[in-house]
């Protein structure tokens, strides 16, 4: 009965409805939530990770202009739940900076690989791989409860949006060790100026060695790195520029490598004012090429160092033609595959005279017009589908054990730190609904609505996940949320054979596909 039921339910068609985007539609009234109507939903499911009942309560005590406010100018004290707050104090990837686990993990590899006998340097070596893959997956694992349990919802999408456009891939050279670090770096800039972001993420470690900077030196040209802070990062593959633009970028950003050890570089007297470092990250003056270029047809006098290069990034971020690129990105993301040139041009002057504020920039799109006919439009994601299910199947009770919901996402494709290209993952539809990744989305929540993900215990356990069961039939915002469904999906779910059954149905059905 399920699998018939499940492939009626994807046969309703690829589009779901369009939820009601009219400030006047008509509100329900529940127990928990006395002023929520379909538009509220809508918009909770465009800001945030997925609707729950704290999101609805949030913007129940407040008007929407209200709650948007407070989405895009978070309280920087703010924390999470207790119980997910704990789960991330407590975890190993908090207990140490960057620096010492990267050292640490050196040190593991070198006493590894200097063992004699084959078996123990085997044992070792695997160990080792044991120890990199957990840094990276409590990094994972943090993002997870931030994206399910954070009030500021916003924020959390845009860290996840910022590392994509940032990409890095965990699995290059030793980058698993640092991806948590620049994780943390980018979330911390998410609603502010661009400038910030694209400096914070050109000069983090993870960033210059993912895209081989640290192979960038005078007289030894890499033009890997300034290719695609040109092309993706900033100015966009149409944005202006030539391949020479591309050679004399990458001649400014010659030095600028990493240096793990507590060891500066000999260098001669006239060099050693020019030397910077910020923790991982040197620029090295011996390395750089001092003389004179000529970027986007400006010139750049010879002999600036560390900040030559912060000036061409500042000078990049500000360029118009990344104000254009940055805007579409955006609105790709949370508003349409291909949106309107109205929309995109509404945001790029809001960026511009903002000097890039990302806050700002979203304002803009939120008033715009063409904003609120995109609700309940926007196909979801693998990250976005995943997420929002847990969302509203467990509604804020903290789980103890991610690992279920990161296999999900890499059977999806779409798994954290694991793209391993620049570009980052796609955002729109055709990337993520073909018929085997909606049959694998079934199975998924097969698995949700009947309690059994094991979400509830710790990695390992085996104790029945009792307190994990969904009754999404009886949560206390169905109400909410019936007036938002087709009618083939209400009959569909009207037929179910068990609660099990009604939870899959919903989480299967073409509206909960879109956000």
């Amino acid at each position: 009965m399920l699998r018939r039921s499940l492939l009626v339910t994807a046969g309703l068609g690829v589009a779901g409805p369009a939820l009601l985007a009219a400030c006047a539609a008509p509100r329900v009234r529940t127990a928990s939530h006395s002023t929520v109507d379909a538009t509220d939903l809508a918009l909770l499911n465009r800001l945030t990770w997925g609707v729950d009942t704290a999101a609805l309560a949030a913007l129940n005590r407040l008007s929407r202009r209200d709650y948007l406010q407070a989405q895009l100018h978070p309280d920087a004290g703010a924390r999470l739940p207790a119980g997910a707050q704990a789960q991330i104090d407590a975890s190993p990837l908090r207990q140490k900076p960057m620096l010492a686990s990267v050292a640490e993990m050196a040190q593991s590899r070198r006493d590894a690989d200097g063992l004699a006998d084959d078996n123990a340097k085997k044992a070792a070596q695997q160990a080792y791989q044991q120890a990199m893959n957990r840094l990276s997956r409590d990094a994972a694992t943090e993002m997870l409860l931030r994206a399910l349990y954070s009030p500021h919802q916003l924020q959390e999408q845009l860290s996840w949006f910022w590392f994509n456009h940032f990409n890095v891939h965990q699995y290059k050279s030793n980058l698993r060790a640092m991806v948590g670090d620049y994780q943390d770096q980018l979330r911390s800039r998410a609603l502010g100026k661009f400038r910030g972001l694209l400096i914070a993420s050109a000069t983090h470690a993870a960033m210059i060695r993912y895209l081989d900077n640290e192979q960038n030196a005078a007289n030894r040209i890499n033009e890997n790195f300034a290719r695609e802070v040109m092309e993706l990062h900033t100015l966009g593959v149409d944005g202006g520029y030539s391949q020479k633009d591309v050679q004399e970028l990458a001649r400014v950003l010659t030095g600028l490598g990493l240096n793990f050890s507590d060891n500066s570089p000999k260098l001669k007297p006239a060099q050693q004012a020019l030397y910077v470092r910020q923790g991982a990250t040197e620029f090295n003056p011996a390395r750089h090429d001092a003389g004179e270029k000529l970027v986007l047809g400006v010139k750049v006098p010879a002999g600036g160092g560390w900040d030559e290069v912060i000036a061409q990034l500042t000078r990049l971020a500000r360029h118009p033609s990344t104000a254009r690129h940055i805007s579409t990105k955006l609105a790709v993301c949370f508003a349409a595959d291909v949106p309107l040139p109205a929309l995109v041009d509404r945001m790029s002057r809001a960026f511009a005279a903002s000097d890039g504020d990302i806050a700002v920039t979203l304002q803009a799109m939120f008033d715009a017009p063409e904003f609120a006919p995109s609700l309940a439009r926007k196909f979801k994601d693998p990250v976005h589908y995943v997420v929002s299910a847990v969302r509203l199947a467990y509604d804020g009770r903290p789980i103890l054990n991610t690992a279920p919901m990161l296999g999900w996402l890499n059977r999806l494709g779409e798994g954290p730190y694991n793209r391993q290209t620049p570009d980052g993952y796609p955002m729109t539809e055709a990337a993520w609904s073909g018929s085997g990744q909606m049959g694998t989305r079934f199975e998924i929540a097969r698995v949700i609505g009947s309690g059994s993900a094991g979400l509830f215990r710790p990695e390992g356990a085996n104790a029945v996940d009792a307190p994990a069961f969904p009754q999404l039939s009886n949560a206390p915002y169905h109400a909410v949320l019936a007036p938002t469904l087709g009618e083939r999906t209400r009959a569909a779910l009207d037929g179910a054979a068990s609660p099990q059954e009604w939870n899959a149905l919903l989480l299967s059905s073409p509206e909960f596909m879109f956000r």
